[in-house]
């Protein structure tokens, strides 16, 4: 298995566990963290669900091979909730020093004592342990099939932020293309951009709009989610639209046998967007997908995107993409516009637009939570 391995944690989970190992005594301290797991072709990612801080003198005691150990009653206590929930155990325990961190041979010696017997608690793992400086993680993974280095962190919040073993080398210089870009956001923002994969649901306005802008910064790869057509009403909002897309000249004939032909024959909105995107950025990956992302298997193409954009109106689109943003611990924006209208004197009121950023957290801006998915609304969708 060559696929780098992520390791993904939220905000306050990673602050609940950054001052449990930091406290300011200079000593060493444990926890551990219940993990999920998700494999596709861009790697695997370990999902952080709940970290168990270990007391000290409790479960975390002076050890007779090492400085410091975990108890066996608290390695079993947690190593058997991780089966029982079908999650991944991983130690962890801090060092000194601030940006580069590695395993002590004590370390590496327990863990080959330890977790062949832990891949069997738990019916495979992946099993292992982290080690952490301040800014710094380093990791040793076990699972059935051989054992493997941690590739980096994410935290994810409101500022996202990535966790080395060590500093990581220095970067070439951005794509001149990109100068202005790399001025502001630097060589290495510019390197993010590239290695993005950013999933757009919804390609109406202001997903064509979002398409365009991330095309022009340099993301290196797009996943657009639409089932709908260009027709004659929709052409002033989508970005790069042509008459030829709408086919107007069938759409406006008098006769309904060639209407219907020229809607079946209209292009999908994901097709303008591809065509978009690779004007402005021709080496952009991009995966235009005609289709529903409440299908499962639609969904399941976002599972390892970096960030989401929902730009689609339907509760449905809302619930699916709110359960991606919690479930695989990625960052999300949901976008759109309001049209007021007075239901007894049909008059527009102010139109206001609304950007609510979603992160994968308690008051992180859950749309469920804020009651922007209302069941109701959802049944009425669920109809046929």
């Amino acid at each position: 298995m060559n696929k780098p391995i992520e390791f993904r944690i939220d905000q306050p989970l990673y602050q609940k566990l950054h001052q449990h190992l930091f406290p300011g005594d200079g000593d060493e301290h444990g926890a551990v963290i219940a993990a999920g797991i998700v494999e596709t072709s861009r790697g695997i990612r370990l999902l952080a669900r709940e970290v168990f801080l270990a007391q000290d003198r409790i479960d975390y005691v002076p050890g007779t091979r090492g400085y410091r150990a975990l108890t066996a009653k608290f390695v079993a206590e947690i190593s058997g909730y991780c089966a029982e929930h079908n999650l991944c155990y991983f130690a962890v325990h801090c060092h000194g020093g601030r940006d580069e961190v590695c395993f002590s041979s004590d370390d590496i010696a327990s863990h080959e004592r330890g977790y062949p017997a832990l891949l069997d608690i738990t019916h495979g793992g992946p099993v292992g342990a982290l080690v952490f400086a301040k800014n710094a993680v380093a990791g040793d993974i076990w699972t059935p099939s051989g054992r493997f280095q941690l590739d980096h962190m994410t935290v994810i919040g409101s500022h996202i932020r990535r966790l080395y073993p060590a500093p990581q080398p220095r970067l070439c210089a951005a794509n001149p293309m990109y100068d202005r870009h790399a001025r502001l956001f630097g060589d290495v923002g510019q390197e993010i951009f590239a290695n993005l994969k950013v999933g757009i649901i919804g390609l109406g306005g202001g997903g064509s709009l979002i398409n365009e802008w991330l095309s022009h910064l340099g993301v290196g790869h797009i996943i657009a989610i639409d089932f709908d057509r260009v027709d004659l009403t929709n052409r002033p909002r989508i970005v790069g639209t042509t008459p030829w897309d709408a086919m107007t000249w069938l759409t406006k004939q008098p006769i309904p046998w060639l209407q219907k032909l020229g809607k079946r024959l209209a292009a999908y909105k994901v097709h303008v967007a591809r065509r978009v995107a690779k004007q402005a950025n021709p080496s952009i990956r991009y995966d235009p997908v005609v289709g529903n992302i409440v299908d499962e298997a639609i969904a399941h193409l976002l599972v390892d995107a970096d960030f989401l954009f929902l730009t689609a109106d339907s509760m449905q689109s809302r619930l699916v993409f709110n359960a991606l943003v919690h479930q695989y611990l990625i960052p999300g924006i949901q976008i759109g516009a309001k049209v007021p209208v007075d239901k007894q004197t049909r008059q527009v009121g102010d139109i206001f637009t609304a950007t609510r950023p979603v992160l994968p957290y308690a008051y992180g801006g859950c749309l469920h939570c804020h009651e922007l998915i209302p069941a109701g609304r959802l049944q009425q969708e669920a109809l046929s």
